[in-house]
């Protein structure tokens, strides 16, 4: 899969192709006639990093940190002389890191592959010759350049192929990585550009009200702007066409902006799709509306493979306020924002300012850099072990998804685009007549823990009048009262208390409420003189209008969450054994016979009230 020189690999002759597609099979019999691992070992490959020559490129393919980690398992690095400088990285640390800093033509020469950002000129595309590339490409738009590495039986593998549905591919995904520092820095170039604080401010000199940000496109560059200018203080609405991207932003702390009409613009890979006219008739309608209203627009919106669309048109710009600010992260294919000028800053007639920069990454170069060279050198180290499982060698593995989604040119061969992922079998009559089939529903009781409930209110309160008919003295009957109102209340405050289902308001009235009817209740039960029982009368009287009202407004308030499809209550069977229970106290009371029954009496009346 390399095209490699014998003074190399010596043993050239035992490099040998044995299946197609899967090239680039190291096999060989040793003494033992046992299989040498496939593909070829990295310590006879050299990795060469260019300088970038792209007009205000500032970012580097290779840091240090990562030039020490394709070094450390045997590759062979070599770096052009200043290729990391703008990026703030030194030659001397490249070469601490374990890599060679040589002249631009000796990197090409004596490497294997060459680990470039951005797409090569025609000129650096002659220098790969037919060795292996792993760069930005954009083989659907660089097509001349395509053809020129198939001339020369090149293999190319680009970074902007990533199969972004592949989870695993997140680690080599260098178009997020690179487009979450444009949303970030984006915000930063309309921040100077604008002539306000972002955040509102109240202070002895006046009100200053918040910046309004508007974003459009919601992908990795699109949520990383709406998180800056979140965190910064303004206002942010965001559009996109993807309805499913509206919960990102809302976690974000902006509100999604919807167009009144009827259109999913999700795409094969995450993307967006090219949406219906009518649909867009609608969008300019709202986005209109919106541009008068806000300070900033960011405009992220892109389509592989086509140019950009338009979103902001010019009428649109002129109704935005003087000093508003515009930031088409869309300039290099072509904008969204139809008063875009590539790579400048244009102020129109009505004030707006306009920002075209297409190198908003290289403007924090050391970040985006280092961003970039994780994902390029993680992939390289994930070609071969990844699948065999053997550490240490370099293999094309047509079955890695990472590797064949990637894969542009194999020794000259078209490989783009990649075969679609095999549909997904027919499923059998079996399996079609159990989806079929619907599980029946389930019976259920609902007055099962209504009887339940009752039953069990029935046994603790005959049980409790027991008590009392069996208590020797007052002291066992005040004794059994404050064990039992003490478990009672342990047990309802740890385990039965859902304060979801009532206000504050109400939990604490009716828990004052019921302190004071116990305490009526109690000082009934021990009273000695008119006064005290007429205190004890009132204080009993008051607290259980107000328990029963506290209750009433409180059911009054779950009412109105309840759902038509809520199952019915039957609190109604509580009524049996309070009239059992009242029944029973009242004939033990006339009887006389039963002196430390109204103890048990009040025991009962205070769990109630608990």
């Amino acid at each position: 899969f390399l095209r490699v020189t014998s003074r190399q690999i010596p043993h050239l002759n035992r490099l040998v192709r044995v299946q197609k597609p899967a090239v680039g099979r190291h096999l060989s019999a040793s003494a033992s006639d046992a299989p040498e691992p496939k593909g070829i070992p990295y310590s006879k490959l050299t990795v060469g990093v260019p300088k970038e020559t792209f007009e205000l490129e500032k970012r580097v393919a290779a840091t240090p940190e990562s030039v020490a980690r394709l070094v450390k398992p045997g590759f062979n690095v070599v770096v052009e002389k200043d290729a990391g400088t703008k990026s703030h990285f030194s030659n001397a640390a490249y070469e601490a890191a374990g890599a060679k800093v040589l002249p631009r033509d000796d990197v090409y020469k004596n490497s294997d592959i060459i680990m470039k950002l951005r797409p090569p000129t025609m000129e650096e595309a002659k220098l790969v010759n037919g060795n292996t590339l792993i760069s930005f490409i954009q083989p659907g738009q660089n097509t001349e350049l395509v053809d020129q590495l198939k001339k020369q039986n090149a293999t190319v593998f680009a970074m902007d192929c990533i199969p972004r549905t592949l989870s695993r591919g997140q680690t080599y995904d260098a178009l997020s990585s690179q487009a979450n520092i444009s949303g970030y820095r984006a915000v930063l170039e309309a921040s100077n550009e604008f002539g306000r604080f972002f955040a509102g401010q109240m202070t002895a000199a006046g009100k200053v009200p918040p910046s309004k940000v508007l974003v459009i496109g919601t992908g990795v560059a699109g949520l990383a702007a709406i998180q800056t200018a979140k965190n910064m203080g303004a206002i942010v609405r965001a559009f996109d066409v993807r309805p499913v991207t509206k919960e990102q932003v809302e976690a974000m702390g902006g509100q999604f902006l919807k167009v009144p009409y009827e259109e999913d613009g999700s795409g094969a890979g995450g993307y967006a799709k090219e949406m219906s006219a009518e649909w867009h008739a609608a969008a300019r309608e709202m986005l209109t509306k919106q541009c008068e209203d806000v300070d900033i627009v960011i405009t992220t919106a892109l389509i592989p493979g086509r140019k950009a669309p338009v979103m902001v048109t010019k009428e649109m710009v002129g109704k935005m306020k003087a000093g508003s600010v515009t930031v088409d992260l869309a300039a290099e294919a072509g904008g969204n924002i139809e008063t875009t000028v590539k790579d400048s800053r244009f102020v129109t007639d009505n004030g707006v300012i306009c920002l075209g920069y297409t190198d908003l990454p290289s403007r924090l170069p050391t970040t985006s850099s280092s961003l970039y060279s994780n994902n390029i050198s993680k992939f390289l180290l994930s070609m071969g072990p990844m699948t065999t499982k053997v550490k240490d060698y370099m293999y094309i593995d047509h079955d890695d998804e990472a590797v064949r989604g990637m894969l542009i040119l194999e020794n000259g061969t078209m490989m783009y685009p990649p075969p679609p992922p095999p549909a997904k079998p027919e499923p059998t009559s079996e399996e079609k007549a159990a989806a079929a089939k619907k599980p029946e529903a389930p019976v259920v009781d609902y007055k099962a823990p209504y009887y339940q409930g009752a039953k069990d209110a029935g046994i603790v309160g005959a049980t409790i009048l027991a008590m009392g008919c069996v208590a020797p003295n007052p002291a066992f009957s005040s004794m059994f009262t404050t064990f039992a109102l003490s478990n009672i209340i342990g047990v309802q405050v740890v385990l039965g208390v859902t304060h979801a289902l009532h206000s504050p308001l109400m939990a604490v009235t009716n828990a004052i409420s019921g302190t004071t009817a116990l305490g009526g209740i109690h000082l009934l039960a021990h009273s000695t003189t008119p006064t005290s029982t007429a205190l004890a009368a009132i204080a009993t009287s008051l607290s259980t209008v107000n328990i029963i009202g506290g209750f009433i407004v409180a059911s009054k308030m779950l009412d109105m969450f309840k759902r038509p499809d809520d199952p019915p209550e039957y609190y109604n069977y509580y009524g049996v054994p309070t009239a059992g229970v009242l029944g029973a106290y009242g004939l033990g009371e006339m009887s006389g016979m039963f002196p430390e029954l109204h103890s048990a009496a009040g025991t009962m009346a205070g769990i109630l009230c608990i």
